[in-house]
């Protein structure tokens, strides 16, 4: 499924701005008479940005209004000829299914809107399937539900990389090159964190590895991680793996586990801010090894360069966890580019394409090819293929491990 390649430091932290609770439309980058004459191409947004998740919600938000800034500046985006000005319709879930289901009916039904990206989990991302398919509307979540992206279901595009394509990598790795023979999950307990913790269970069992504790769970809103971890810290694993935690929990837990005498690894196969971790873990947030992005220095182009500012401009401060989802948006365009307008309206159109379609990386220095992926676990091509890399966390900055490909 990968294959592992060194590289060298990763710099670039990340924060994230307040959530804001209602939804917003934003068209960045020029003036509205600059686009007087031309069209508007609106995009939806759709997840959670409040409460503990809210990072990767806003992340998502801030990535599009970035990348829609940057195309809005060149006079827009030339879709059969025509320019189209992009217009972000962004709608904050709070990771609740009943607001994820009225922000999709909002979207797809009231504005009209036939892409969105998001939602962020499995359970949002599965309340929002009924009104896509009812509006026969494309959406972009970030969540590892394979029932999302199987037949019958055809209208959902994974924009990341799934869980229980990161757990097998990192156990892999970290086993090989690292030694861990010992490992303890410690899961949020609801259906993103139970279900990521048993795919990552399996695969650390596949691989031989001998796992200490499975059943250590905590609450979202938990504050107070002494008693979980002391528990998993007792059973002397030399990696605890996180799975689906969220950027606010991840810190508090690695630090409880350190001040409880843990000395090992950390892993977790969901985004991490590196300055949350480094505000709330300092030192103890050595050691943590995750899913990164594009923004690697090593192999980012100057594009992403360029995408960096335009995301810090918006945001206020780099995150990089931008750097995993940058791309959505950029492929999305890209795809009704190859397609023609038809396809702004008509759905099946787009689905057509999506086999076939491939485009020059724009994140990356070298020449690499950015496609549809996802056969292998799926059946159809239902994912971006987003490179799979992997950070540790080291000195307060994001290292790179190993960057790969999912098939």
């Amino acid at each position: 499924m990968m294959e592992a390649t060194r590289r060298r430091l990763l710099k670039g932290a990340g924060a994230l701005a307040v959530a804001g609770v209602m939804a917003t439309a934003v068209g960045l980058g020029a003036t509205g008479a600059a686009f007087a004459e031309g069209k508007t191409l609106k995009i939806g947004q759709l997840g959670v940005m409040s409460g503990a998740e809210a990072s990767w919600g806003l992340v998502n938000k801030y990535a599009a209004q970035a990348t829609a800034e940057m195309w809005n500046a060149k006079g827009g985006v030339d879709i059969g000829g025509e320019k189209y000005k992009i217009e972000i319709v962004s709608v904050d879930d709070r990771n609740d299914p009943k607001l994820t289901v009225s922000g999709a009916e909002r979207l797809m039904g009231q504005e009209g809107i036939r892409y969105v990206i998001g939602s962020n989990t499995d359970v949002t991302a599965t309340s929002i399937r009924p009104i896509a398919e009812k509006y026969n509307a494309m959406y972009f979540p970030y969540a590892s539900s394979r029932s999302l992206y199987t037949k019958p279901a055809e209208n959902a595009v994974m924009g990341m990389v799934a869980s229980y394509q990161v757990a097998p990598a990192i156990l892999k790795l970290l086993k090989a090159e690292r030694g861990v023979q010992k490992v303890a999950f410690v899961a949020r307990n609801d259906s993103d964190g139970l279900s990521n913790r048993d795919d990552a269970v399996k695969a650390a069992k596949d691989l031989g590895l001998d796992v200490v504790s499975a059943t250590a769970t905590y609450e979202a809103n938990a504050t107070d991680f002494f008693p979980v971890m002391s528990n998993v810290v007792g059973t002397a694993p030399d990696l605890i793996f996180l799975p689906a935690s969220a950027p606010s929990n991840t810190p508090l837990l690695m630090r409880a586990a350190r001040e409880l005498g843990y000395a090992g690894l950390f892993a977790s196969d969901s985004g991490q801010d590196i300055k949350v971790i480094n505000e709330m873990a300092g030192d103890a947030g050595n050691g943590l090894v995750s899913i990164g992005g594009a923004s690697a220095d090593a192999i980012r182009s100057e594009y992403m360069d360029d995408f960096i500012k335009a995301y810090t401009k918006v945001a206020g401060e780099w995150n990089d966890e931008a750097g995993t989802k940058v791309y959505a948006l950029e492929v999305i365009l890209a795809t009704l580019q190859a397609t023609g307008p038809s396809a702004i309206e008509d759905t099946n159109v787009f689905k057509a394409a999506i086999p076939g379609f491939s485009m020059k990386n724009p994140f990356l220095k070298e020449d690499s090819k950015l496609t549809f992926t996802g056969e292998a676990d799926y059946g159809q091509k239902r994912q971006i293929g987003v490179p799979l890399v992997l950070t540790e966390t080291k000195d307060g900055q994001f290292t790179t491990l190993a960057i790969g490909q999912v098939d």
